[in-house]
Formats: structure tokens, sequence, C-alpha cells
């Protein structure tokens, strides 16, 4: 059985397709984190910064932090920066004691998969 060029043009455009289609099932990791993760910070911070690896949409991502004994801290409300669509900023709207603190977030990418994941960080 000859191998015809249509064959070959089949074959090869599977191949492209194959090749490329991990940036389309591409979905939101976290890159960097500040505070930074399992760090210790002097200062309480007044925000925290989560960047990702794609746009996430805030009105379909979230940020629980929760300090020591596991109590809930209050923030504001999750907005994506107005210059990089990666970059979710949490206002908090309390000091941060001294202790240790749990970050768990959730995110929806812009091509709208979802993720989640968690880190702690310590505020002396």
């Amino acid at each position: 059985m000859a191998f015809s060029v249509s064959r070959a043009a089949c074959l090869s455009t599977f191949v492209i397709a194959l090749f490329s289609a991990p940036t389309v099932f591409a979905h939101a990791h976290l890159k960097a984190q500040t505070p930074a993760a399992n760090s210790t910070v002097e200062r309480a911070p007044q925000s925290l910064s989560l960047r990702f690896s794609e746009g996430v949409e805030p009105a379909f991502s979230g940020v629980k932090i929760t300090g020591p004994a596991g109590k809930a801290v209050n923030t504001g409300k999750v907005a994506r920066d107005a210059n990089d669509d990666k970059l979710l900023v949490v206002p908090l709207t309390q000091t941060l004691a001294a202790g240790d603190y749990q970050v768990e977030w959730h995110v929806v990418s812009v091509d709208s998969h979802k993720t989640k994941g968690q880190y702690r960080f310590t505020v002396k």
C-alpha cells in the first residue's frame, strides 16, 4: 500500500495539532506569591499578591486565609491587577498578628480551566 500525498498531509496535520495541544489545554498555575511560600516576614503584609502562569478571571476566583488557631482572616475583594491579568491582589482588611498563616486559593483561568492550591507563610 503506497503512502499517498493526502495521507502524508493528514499525518502532518495530526502531528502539528498533537504538539500544539498542550498550550490549548493549559491551566493557571501559581508561579509566585508575596509573601513567598514557606517564608517568614518581619512585617505583616497589607495585601497578598498571587502571580499565575496565565490570565485569571477574578469573578470566579477566590482566596481564603487562616491564621493562628485556624481563625479566618478578613480580606477585601480579590482583584486582578489593572495592567496584568496574571496577577491577583488580595487586600487584607485587618493587621496580621504574629503567627503562621495558610493561604488557600482557587482560580478560573481565562480559558475556563479551574485550579486550586495552598501555601503557608509566617509573620514574625
